[in-house]
């Protein structure tokens, strides 16, 4: 058994996910614990469940080398930019389009509200983006592109990904109400493969978490979430954000880029012995 884990991690860890968001939501249905442990524990414990893994497959070393690309920060600063950038151009695209399409007002775009955002908000939607950041790109897709094309890798992470929040959607606390399964499928296609895109190029945890928070900010900021711009604006948002991921995807294809990183001694996990990377939270109403 020991043996299998240690050829299979990356799919024992995938397969494990998934489930541990069902047994962990099924237990706050149960009040086993309060709103705050639950809100902030889904993305802690999937840490830890990858944590325990990796200390038991390669040990304490393996786990150092999950967070590694977080001090990465020496990079380009137009990748800084562009993680900043990426999710409030799609936002304000999608809004625009939509003012176009219903002969409405064409500056929903200019609209913003980031006074919903409250310090405490903030903070969590950050912590969360590092968590996200450092289970699904640091590990998951950086570790499966050493087994697939990194295109095919952050789909299987996306759809992975998407099964994590499927028992969180239909439970329904702590999450973006009405959120439909098929556009959150899509919009975490289009998160993981610009994370890949990102992470790819800049080699750096620290850019994706930028991504990420800033993804999380637009969702709160634009009128483009299920319930502040509709159920059809948010899946227009999360087609749009995934059709420009596809489109990245083809002219900036980090597939060579990841082929000469895990080669290279820099790449922690490369240097590393083995047999074998919101939806958002709506914090600032909390």
């Amino acid at each position: 058994m020991g043996d299998f884990i240690r050829k299979n991690e990356i799919w024992v860890f995938l397969t494990l996910g998934p489930i541990v968001s069902v047994f962990f939501v099924y237990a706050r249905v149960q009040g086993l614990f309060p709103r705050f442990v639950y809100t902030n524990g889904r993305f802690c414990i999937l840490l830890l469940v990858l944590i325990i893994l990796v200390k038991y497959t390669r040990g304490i070393q393996g786990v150092k080398d999950i967070f590694k690309p977080m001090l990465n920060w020496k990079v380009h600063p137009k990748w800084y930019l562009f993680s900043l950038l990426f999710a409030f151009v799609i936002g304000g695209l999608t809004l625009f389009l939509k003012g176009i399409y219903t002969a409405g007002d064409y500056s929903l775009f200019l609209k913003t509200n980031f006074g919903v955002l409250t310090f405490r908000g903030i903070v969590a939607l950050l912590v969360w983006a590092f968590l996200g950041e450092v289970v699904w790109v640091s590990y998951c897709i950086r570790e499966l592109s050493k087994r697939v094309k990194p295109f095919y890798a952050s789909q299987i992470v996306g759809f992975v990904w998407t099964l994590w929040w499927i028992p969180v959607v239909i439970h329904g606390e702590g999450v973006l109400p009405g959120i439909p399964i098929v556009s959150l499928g899509i919009f975490m296609l289009g998160i993981a493969g610009m994370c890949t895109i990102v992470y790819g190029h800049s080699k750096s945890g620290l850019c994706v978490l930028l991504l990420q928070f800033a993804l999380n900010i637009s969702l709160n900021a634009w009128s483009v979430s299920p319930s502040t711009g509709g159920i059809p604006t948010f899946t227009a948002f999360s087609i749009i954000y995934f059709l420009a991921m596809l489109g990245f995807m083809y002219f900036m294809n980090p597939i060579e880029k990841f082929k000469l990183y895990n080669l290279s001694k820099k790449d922690p996990i490369a240097e590393t012995t083995i047999e074998t990377p919101e939806i958002i939270e709506r914090v600032s109403s909390e």
